[in-house]
């Protein structure tokens, strides 16, 4: 059973994010700091105030990594089919472009954790993903 871990545990490395607009559309992404050690096209578990969700690193209109959508499963993460998890969390708290996040890194290229700058989150996140059921997963997903 993976290990609980709260977001002000030493071990939990914090950055403070910003919501930005996608272009001049309504939507949201989050500009991932270039700290973190993810490139695009990644998929990472990204739990959004403790509820598991899934993602893919995505480039945003300047190019820049950003998560711009999660899923329930890393399959709808990667084809982006089913409900968008991310945008019903920032809707049900009011989150518009300019409002801050706090990002905090769970496990350094694959599990991170958002929440409401002040909130205090217990996370469970996965075990770190084994390197070659992960290259297998991506042919087969290719």
């Amino acid at each position: 059973m993976p290990e609980r871990i709260a977001s002000d545990h030493a071990t939990v490395e914090s950055h403070r994010v910003h919501l930005t607009r996608v272009g001049r559309t309504s939507r949201r992404q989050i500009e991932l700091p270039g700290a973190l050690s993810c490139g695009l096209d990644e998929r990472l578990y990204c739990s959004l105030e403790g509820a598991s969700a899934y993602t893919v690193v995505r480039a945003g209109l300047d190019g820049e990594p950003t998560i711009q959508d999660a899923f329930r499963t890393r399959a709808a993460a990667r084809s982006r089919d089913g409900e968008n998890l991310l945008a019903a969390w920032l809707d049900d708290h009011g989150l518009s472009a300019g409002d801050a996040l706090v990002l905090d890194v769970l496990g350094a290229g694959y599990a991170y954790g958002l929440r409401r700058p002040g909130e205090r989150v217990i996370y469970t996140p996965p075990e770190p993903p084994n390197a070659t059921l992960s290259e297998i997963a991506d042919r087969l997903d290719e």
